[in-house]
């Protein structure tokens, strides 16, 4: 599509929209009806054909590879397909030689995902460590091994400067895992540019595609170092000789792909390549623009409404996740009462969260407003 894109048209793919006014694509994404269709073609390609031909889905699996690579601005040799993002960061936790004494440093109010395993592991005597991000540079202490962080925060919106901190964090020779799972598909990210060590996203979110659609990024650094902890039939780099599988302790290819194991899940891989075609074709920067211009008009709404706002207007906050706490009423018996009314927002740590999409409008933000103004 042009600089211009006919977003109007483009609503049009997502049929759930006819019925309701949907603002909450940080819980999840709505998929397309081109996505829906690429699952329903996958099985109707496996009758025809009695799945003779499983080993030319592993060549369809390369070109969505290559897709997501270009949507980050990486090498496919960089890009494995996971089925969350958890799986990802436990494979990083996994693989490394820890050392007690060692720290992880994360942010507060990180999504689980980001918490759970890293604490687990001061069991081993490392150091598990969440804080503000006033206060980030001076809890990276020189026994920092791994900063873990999502790009957008789950609940705040908080938009983690990585151009900036990721090539610090490699000047100190700390690793950086970064969740994308609250970003991707909604805003810019350039691998080549910020190069983590490990970049994650589960795909059902800003990236519209079903439950378990996901990949990750390995910088090739990284994957010089880092064995895989779920090893399969693919493990070995001659995999594809199906007819003469290799028996005995597997060679790693060097690409990403090492880190996948056995077989893929290749009808949700097929609706999230269809989904990405979508995304790359309106382009993720005139997708950037339109979500922050309606995230900016949902916090315009929220603060003539009376909102307590989890931003302010710095750059830390150009992102598509909007948190507003409204002293009337408590955001879960909001978020309830806006359902009832076909509006879709969700409640985190009371405040509730409105995250606006490219297949939305400014009709949305306004029978929002209305029906927020009728709660309240």
């Amino acid at each position: 599509m042009g600089a211009s894109p006919d977003w109007a048209e483009i609503r049009a793919e997502f049929p759930a929209l006819r019925r309701w006014t949907y603002l909450n694509t940080a819980t999840f994404g709505q998929v397309p009806r081109c996505a829906v269709q690429a699952v329903a073609l996958h099985f109707a390609r496996r009758d025809a054909l009695a799945c003779s031909d499983f080993l030319a889905w592993f060549d369809d699996a390369d070109r969505i590879r290559a897709l997501v690579a270009r949507l980050i601005n990486a090498s496919p040799a960089d890009i494995a397909f996971i089925p969350n993002a958890a799986t990802a960061l436990g494979l990083l936790l996994g693989g490394l030689d820890w050392r007690p004494g060692d720290r992880i440093v994360t942010l507060e109010s990180e999504f689980p995902n980001s918490i759970y395993h890293p604490a687990l592991l001061s069991c081993h005597g490392i150091e598990f460590i969440e804080v503000p991000w006033e206060g980030f540079w001076e809890a990276v202490t020189p026994n920092t091994r791994l900063v873990v962080v999502s790009e957008v925060n789950y609940i705040t919106g908080f938009r983690v400067p990585l151009r900036d901190a990721a090539p610090e964090l490699r000047r100190r020779g700390v690793l950086l895992f970064v969740d994308g799972t609250q970003s991707a598909g909604a805003l810019r990210f350039d691998a080549r540019q910020v190069a983590p060590d490990m970049y994650a996203v589960h795909g059902y979110k800003w990236l519209l595609a079903p439950n378990g659609a996901g990949f990750m990024y390995v910088h090739p650094e990284l994957r010089e170092r880092l064995m895989p902890n779920v090893i399969g039939w693919r493990s070995h780099q001659n995999w594809r000789q199906v007819d003469n599988l290799h028996h005995g302790a597997p060679v790693f290819p060097a690409e990403a792909e090492k880190y996948e194991g056995g077989m893929l899940t290749f009808a949700v891989l097929y609706a999230m390549e269809a989904s990405l075609r979508l995304i790359l074709e309106i382009g993720v920067e005139n997708i950037e623009r339109r979500v922050l211009e309606l995230a900016g008009k949902v916090r315009d709404v929220a603060r003539k409404l009376g909102a307590q706002l989890l931003s302010d207007d710095s750059p830390h906050y150009d992102s598509p996740v909007v948190a507003a706490r409204f002293a009337q009423r408590p955001a879960a018996e909001l978020a309830r009462e806006l359902a009832r009314r076909h509006v879709l927002v969700s409640a985190r740590h009371d405040f509730l969260r409105i995250s606006p999409h490219f297949y939305n409008n400014e009709e949305d933000i306004a029978r929002l407003e209305q029906e927020l103004s009728c709660l309240l």
